[in-house]
């Protein structure tokens, strides 16, 4: 199965619906289910960033499911993109669809410690979402939480979401648990602004999801990870659980190797690839890779490695493998904000000029 997917079809093409109105720039994601780039898109008002969601490279095993919430995502956004808190739906066909692009960074990125004002917006999000009708369903997923430049919450990836006609017991534990989720990211993140009442909502499951949790998500993960070994663990797939660990823990043992970073990102012949940031004075990329791959293979070792000189990291010396995410995925116009210091900024920078995953991005 996983075979399979690494032998999916490219994706190079523009699909005929919307020929010569797309260009792409560089792919978000790709696994089972579909492929998201990020482009440009030509609409009555002119050209405008977007992003196509297209399901026509996906295996056979996994078509029917992917038109299923090709659908679901088309039905919420042509909703919730009215409302200021989601993508506008710019236009759908059979196997395709296009949003409007979102200029934000998700939550796992983002990392909005302390920032009160965005869960607030969060709240008021999720508000408008539910007066409309629609619920999103897969808000326990960070990627799926975005943070704009001034600070406000949108959301998006609504292929799991809900339009319901009525207020009736089902949406209402629906909506219940989509406010569950963003809870569950401000105690992460701002615990200490949480108050009485939403700690009860945290403290209690509806019973639906204790239901689930107890039965159909062991079915659930025994079918997508053991049958399928799909992952979505920030949008980075089987290989950053499954491969990710031992690349680093390989290069690590390296003597010229001072410290390491796995990240995934989007790769039109894989699906998903490693991109290895390697801190070190003296080892070659070419090195190392031969190194990694004459104890894992060479199906294991990173599909890109980077040897930097130092590696950005935050006043307690963590690495900021947040940055390295937007460097490996070739979104390195969002990188700006994250940035701390003067001094950050000249090792971003020269780590920037030194990126190899190039083939995914697009030309004009």
């Amino acid at each position: 199965m996983l075979e399979a997917a690494r032998t999916m079809t490219t994706t190079d093409s523009t699909p005929p619906e919307i020929a010569g109105r797309w260009r792409s720039q560089v792919i978000l994601k790709r696994d089972i289910f579909s492929t998201v780039e990020r482009g440009l898109f030509v609409t009555d008002k002119g050209e405008v960033e977007a992003v196509l969601r297209r399901i026509d490279c996906v295996p056979w095993w996994t078509a029917g499911i992917a038109r299923h919430f090709l659908k679901r995502e088309a039905r919420a956004l042509a909703i919730a993109g009215r409302h200021g808190i989601a993508p506008s739906l710019l236009f759908t066909g059979r196997r395709i669809l296009v949003r409007s692009w979102i200029d934000g960074l998700p939550l796992h990125i983002a990392r909005p410690t302390g920032d009160v004002r965005y869960f607030r917006s969060g709240k008021m999000a999720l508000l408008r979402l539910h007066r409309a009708g629609v619920t999103h369903n897969d808000l326990a997923k960070e990627q799926n939480w975005l943070r704009t430049p001034d600070g406000r919450a949108m959301l998006t990836d609504f292929q799991l979401a809900t339009r319901f006609s009525g207020r009736h017991r089902l949406y209402r534990i629906a909506a219940y648990e989509d406010l569950r989720h963003l809870l569950k990211h401000k105690r992460r993140y701002a615990p200490e602004s949480l108050s009485p009442a939403e700690r009860n909502v945290l403290a209690r499951k509806s019973w639906p999801t204790l239901i689930w949790m107890a039965t159909g998500k062991r079915v659930y993960y025994m079918v997508t990870r053991g049958l399928l070994n799909f992952t979505d663990r920030e949008g980075g797939g089987p290989r950053l659980v499954n491969d990710a660990p031992a690349v680093a823990e390989r290069l690590k043992n390296h003597p010229g190797v001072r410290d390491v970073a796995v990240v995934a990102f989007p790769d039109r012949r894989t699906g998903t690839g490693l991109y290895a940031f390697v801190e070190s004075d003296a080892a070659s990329d070419t090195v190392l890779i031969d190194f990694v791959a004459s104890e894992l293979g060479r199906t294991k070792a990173p599909e890109r490695l980077q040897v930097v000189t130092a590696l950005p990291r935050n006043a307690g010396g963590e690495i900021r493998t947040e940055i390295l995410q937007l460097v490996a995925m070739n979104q390195v116009d969002l990188i700006d904000p994250l940035i701390a210091s003067e001094a950050e900024r000249k090792v971003v920078a020269r780590i920037i000029a030194g990126r190899q995953n190039l083939r995914d991005r697009f030309a004009f």
